[in-house]
């Protein structure tokens, strides 16, 4: 998904329309939302969410919805002029980071604790959410602000993307198993991604240099680049080469010695299926 300015944005198009044209093509079709569900493949209330314009699907469920359905496109050009997240607010300290991520050419990221914002689902930063905003309308907000910056990275054309996970992510549980198992369902979609790629840094190897914190390192188009941290409702940024040549660095030694791609998505698998069976044993 590519985010657009306000030169870009459709004027009366909403997530509404998309649901009441993908609706229509499923009915005509004579498919119900749960076979629609398995062609995509996802879950049936997943279609029903998009069918209602509350929630946001990737361009793959567009174009693959148009192949199921026999939309021949249609889908696929409407979800371009769909703006997805209009009047999108982030917090006043964050408005920076937020704008590198709509600029950038490539981003590599180490995340602790936490999966990193670009990569959670909305089922998971909902409930991460909840754990600090106790104030329904604004953590709702806050949700719709994380989803808005995954669209340019999620879309076929999006910027290099390199994550290095700590396990942590993996065991920490947010929201209770089933909203882990989609989280880990959601990684693992978008490692298929070809400007995407997922490291997991695993637990059982003391011996790897981890960075103090999460962090990261952020190319812009002028080749500018930026070492981004974070504190409590405050961003650091690092605009010094040699700093960000020295994380970059550590950051290389990381990704060279934690799991391969392949090796990563087959752990990130097995969490998933622990989840799956309610196994609070894999934290």
């Amino acid at each position: 998904m590519t985010p657009r300015n306000a030169t870009h944005r459709a004027t009366g198009t909403t997530a509404e329309m998309f649901g009441d044209v993908l609706r229509h093509l499923r009915e005509a079709a004579g498919m119900t939302q749960a076979e629609l569900a398995k062609q995509i493949p996802c879950d049936r209330s997943y279609v029903a969410r998009i069918e209602t314009g509350t929630s946001v699907p990737p361009d793959t469920f567009a174009a693959k919805s148009d192949e199921a359905l026999g939309g021949n496109g249609l889908l696929a050009r409407l979800w371009l002029k769909v703006d997805w997240y209009p009047d999108v607010a982030h917090p006043n300290w964050f408005e920076r980071r937020a704008q590198m991520d709509a600029e950038c050419v490539s981003l590599r990221e180490y995340q602790e604790r936490v999966v990193t914002g670009l990569l959670q689902n909305e089922q998971y930063a909902r409930a991460l959410f909840a754990r600090v905003t106790p104030d329904e309308e604004k953590a709702e907000e806050r949700v719709r602000a994380r989803l808005s910056r995954q669209q340019r990275f999620l879309s076929s054309e999006g910027p290099m993307y390199v994550v290095v996970l700590d396990e942590s992510c993996l065991r920490n549980i947010v929201g209770g198993p089933e909203v882990m198992r989609e989280q880990c369902a959601h990684l693992l979609s978008a490692s298929q991604r070809t400007n995407i790629q997922i490291q997991v840094a695993p637990a059982d190897r003391p011996e790897l240099i981890r960075p103090n914190t999460s962090m990261s390192l952020i190319t812009l188009p002028d080749d500018h680049r930026c070492v981004y941290s974070e504190s409590l409702d405050r961003g650091h940024f690092g605009e010094d080469p040699a700093v960000y040549e020295r994380h970059l660095r550590t950051y290389d030694l990381l990704r060279a010695d934690a799991l391969s791609a392949r090796e990563s998505a087959a752990l990130i698998g097995e969490f998933m299926e622990g989840y799956g069976q309610h196994g609070h044993d894999v934290a």
